[in-house]
């Protein structure tokens, strides 16, 4: 049995959690807050990181690690395409996704959702910047028709559902606009579509839920 450790407040362990939804593999959860210096937990993820998940092989941390491997594990369902280079086209739009736009994002996060002080001009003109660019350059790849890659739920969906909502809005709430809505991301169509999977469903419940408790 796969036990998913983590928190259900973080997209990285909402966009784990959806991907064994959509493929139907059991497993359970375990609340683990992150940079625990509990020895099992290091174990598992040394940087005390979530999500991080525990199989009868061991530990294994890093959303798409984690991803990667419940693909090559529980191949059907497929999260990704048969053909090697649309496969490669959905992890292109995972990493834009992931490490160009949400972790650019994340730099505004405190401010944002959390009540910290607001970050200097100078910090939030580098991160403007930055996310711009990277919008610019994911509206290039993504296709949202329906889905982030194409026709198919892919994990470029886990990523996107998961994440894309934050980018909007912090950076509203940094810079009084959603930058994905002003690149011309129209996003909200599809956040809805999604939204009306039985997976996605779960994970949005599951999330208000920990937020109220």
């Amino acid at each position: 049995m796969i036990t998913l450790h983590g928190l259900a407040l973080s997209n990285y362990y909402n966009k784990v959690k959806l991907a064994l939804l959509e493929k139907g593999v059991p497993f359970t959860e375990e609340k683990v807050a992150t940079h625990s210096k509990d020895e099992a937990v290091l174990s598992a993820s040394p940087l005390g990181k979530i999500p991080f998940i525990t199989t009868g092989q061991g530990g294994l941390c890093e959303s798409q690690a984690i991803l990667e491997w419940l693909e090559a594990t529980y191949p059907q369902p497929p999260l990704l395409p048969a053909d090697p280079y649309a496969a490669a086209k959905v992890r292109e739009l995972v990493t834009f996704i992931d490490w160009h736009m949400e972790m650019t994002a994340r730099q505004l996060y405190g401010a944002a959702f959390f009540g910290a002080p607001a970050l200097g001009e100078s910090n939030l003109a580098r991160i403007r910047k930055q996310l711009e660019e990277s919008i610019a350059a994911f509206k290039r790849l993504a296709k949202f028709s329906p889905y982030v890659a194409g026709d198919s739920f892919t994990m470029a969906d886990c990523s996107g559902f998961c994440s894309l909502p934050l980018i909007g809005m912090a950076s509203k709430s940094a810079f009084g606009e959603d930058l994905l809505v002003a690149g011309g991301v129209d996003y909200k169509p599809y956040i809805k579509l999604v939204s009306d999977r039985a997976s996605a469903q779960r994970v949005v419940d599951d999330r208000k839920a920990q937020a109220k408790g």
